[in-house]
């Protein structure tokens, strides 16, 4: 019968393939939402029997106009809040049988229904940058030529990544925008749909 290790790993509890981020009271729910702390986390394989077997985290978006989000993983526990933006992209952090916790780009958490969530991949233009915009661009160099300015806060649909470059459709209008400027995509992350 093969032996399940365990060990704690800067901060983590590492059983199997799950991790689970130990926090002592007084710091849960303080969590900063950062490029940086997203890349950060660990890619992991769920191995839990009601999973998906999907990496943890990934990112998905909202498939709804209207989401519930609650504090936990059913419908008996009350709504944390209610997303009122289709396309909004969402980290998942954790799967229970058909629920998902999910954390935001401003770095809330909480857990939504299953079917309510897309694979399909949007990004947030610089959530982080306050009254600028963004320039997109028509190739993925900073030479190029600018599109279109986009502010921050924009959601576009994500076409595909190299690394450093997203090409984005935001609004019918196709361009490029740097990786590090989008939340929603991982710092280095290549995606071709």
């Amino acid at each position: 019968m093969p032996m399940l290790a365990l060990a704690v790993v800067g901060g983590l509890l590492i059983l199997g393939y799950t991790a689970i981020e130990l926090r002592s009271p007084a710091t849960a729910g303080n969590e900063s939402s950062s490029p940086e702390i997203t890349a950060s986390l660990p890619a992991t394989l769920s191995k839990n029997a009601d999973s998906t077997r999907l990496r943890l985290p990934r990112f998905v978006s909202l498939k709804a106009d209207r989401v519930n989000v609650r504090r936990g993983p059913s419908s008996d526990h009350a709504i944390a809040w209610v997303y009122h933006r289709k396309n909004l992209p969402v980290e998942i952090i954790a799967e229970f049988q058909h629920w998902r916790r999910v954390r935001d780009s401003d770095g809330e958490e909480g857990w939504v229904y299953q079917s309510l969530l897309s694979g399909r991949r949007t990004a947030i233009v610089a959530p982080w940058i306050k009254g600028k915009t963004v320039h997109m661009l028509d190739d993925p160099h900073k030479q190029a030529s600018v599109v279109a300015l986009v502010g921050p806060g924009v959601v576009g649909n994500v076409e595909s990544c190299s690394g450093h470059w997203c090409q984005l459709n935001v609004q019918g209008h196709e361009g490029w925008i740097q990786q590090a400027l989008l939340w929603g995509v991982y710092p280095g992350e290549h995606i071709n749909n």
